[in-house]
């Protein structure tokens, strides 16, 4: 009865699992998300994958872990990025990824768990058969080795995913002159993990993993990575000062600001080092700190535009938005509008609560939402000037806009409704208001067929 309780738990948890985004949130962040899309350029066209048309989204789940889950996106975890020690160590993950999209196994991992439902499920009725005769034993019988049957065979298949995507990933690394040091660096680190935790490395562990043994997967991929010509190749050192800061950042953003001191002490003059401790110290509510350190930056490195993103951010989050307008207002500059800094230079415009800044910020939060729709606060900031000047009807569609991507269909569909009804017919807007409207409508009828 344990292993079928285990079992059916196995088989609950990957149904839930199929859906990973609705249980856990996003991190946007223009250095990072330019970092990502960088170290990610040449594996994608490696794989023979459209540029641009492949997505990196960074997780906030402290666990080491990265995924595909339906699409060209790859989904990687801030813990990954915490526990890599290199660019190129990430590089290998989304390699390895991509494989995952180019061998369609998502859509393939679907069907292996809809053949070992089916097993599990005639296991269920057989056993229950023979309970039902009497036969209580033998019916017991049957199902656990229906319920071994149907996990091993997903387990198995899933197994097999994750070594064509290993051979898939050493591929691209090699198409795209990259070293493979990275990635067996990579899998070292999750080999030490799992003796950590004591997990087995036997013969008698295969049976309930989901992926290979790391040693195994370490031992195939040397043989490849050390035959490859790039494998003596240096790793990119601007990447690599890209990723330190990043990785400082987020660090420095995520982690309690006690830890982060310690990581990164004040003795620590370099810029990851600055970076992690302006966030700690701002997450902290010690400002005059987190300038001081926003400040060295700059002075090294004027025209960063996410230095001063920082600066600007640290005086809006204070309570000091029109200070915050220079910094903001010239890294989107530097960005080109970029949306997401651009979003938050509209919400300081918008902070200064004067009427004489809201015109401006109708025209950057514009321009930001143009170029990336999925950003619920800059729709709402939007909506914010809408209303502040008069303007209700395009007020209720950026409301719409909001709620929809936080699903939120039923004061979507209510707000679309109202745009729909107080814009001119046929114009962008009101198009788009009767499209938000369809699409909440249908969205509430699927929640409801679930119910």
């Amino acid at each position: 009865m344990r292993f079928l309780v285990h079992s059916l738990a196995f088989f609950a948890a990957f149904a839930f699992a199929a859906q990973p985004l609705f249980a856990q949130s996003m991190l946007r962040d223009a250095e990072t998300e330019a970092l990502l899309n960088d170290m990610a350029a040449p594996l994608v066209e490696a794989a023979g994958l459209e540029d641009g048309n492949v997505d990196m989204v960074l997780i906030n789940d402290g666990s080491i872990n990265a995924f595909v889950a339906g699409g060209q996106v790859v989904y990687l975890h801030s813990g990954l990025i915490n526990a890599a020690d290199s660019a190129n160590e990430v590089q290998g993950v989304i390699a390895h990824e991509l494989g995952h999209i180019t061998g369609g196994h998502v859509i393939r991992s679907s069907d292996s768990y809809r053949a070992a439902t089916n097993i599990t499920l005639l296991s269920l009725l057989l056993g229950a058969a023979a309970v039902a005769a009497g036969a209580g034993d033998a019916g017991m019988a049957a199902i656990m080795a229906g319920q071994r049957a149907a996990l091993g065979k997903f387990l198995s298949f899933n197994r097999a995913q994750e070594s064509s995507a290993d051979a898939a990933g050493a591929e691209y690394l090699s198409k795209a002159g990259i070293t493979g040091r990275g990635s067996l660096d990579f899998f070292g680190k999750l080999l030490n993990q799992e003796f950590r935790y004591g997990r087995s490395q036997g013969d008698e562990a295969e049976f309930t993993r989901t992926h290979p043994l790391s040693g195994d997967r370490i031992s195939r991929l040397r043989e490849v990575y050390e035959l490859d010509p790039a494998w003596q190749k240096a790793p990119d050192a601007g990447l690599q000062q890209r990723f330190e800061r990043v990785k400082a950042k987020l660090y420095g953003y995520l982690e309690e600001p006690a830890r982060v001191l310690r990581a990164y002490p004040r003795t620590r003059l370099d810029v990851p080092a600055r970076y992690a401790r302006a966030y700690a110290y701002h997450k902290d509510a010690q400002i005059d700190l987190a300038l001081e350190e926003v400040e060295a930056l700059l002075t090294a490195e004027p025209d960063n535009p996410y230095f001063l993103e920082l600066k600007g951010q640290v005086l809006l989050e204070s309570g000091r938005p029109e200070e915050a307008l220079p910094a903001l207002r010239q890294a989107t500059q530097l960005t080109n509008t970029h949306p997401l800094i651009a979003s938050i230079f509209g919400h300081a415009l918008i902070a200064t609560e004067d009427q004489a800044n809201f015109e401006e910020a109708k025209t950057v939060l514009r321009a930001a939402v143009a170029r990336d729709r999925w950003m619920p606060f800059a729709w709402y900031q939007l909506g914010v000037v809408y209303a502040a000047q008069g303007d209700m009807p395009r007020a209720r569609l950026a409301s719409a806009e909001q709620q929809v991507l936080r699903r939120e269909y039923f004061s979507a569909l209510r707000s679309a409704q109202i745009a729909e009804a107080g814009l001119p017919e046929n114009t962008p807007d009101w198009l788009r208001a009767q499209d938000i409207r369809m699409q909440a409508q249908a969205l509430l009828e699927r929640e409801q067929n679930r119910r």
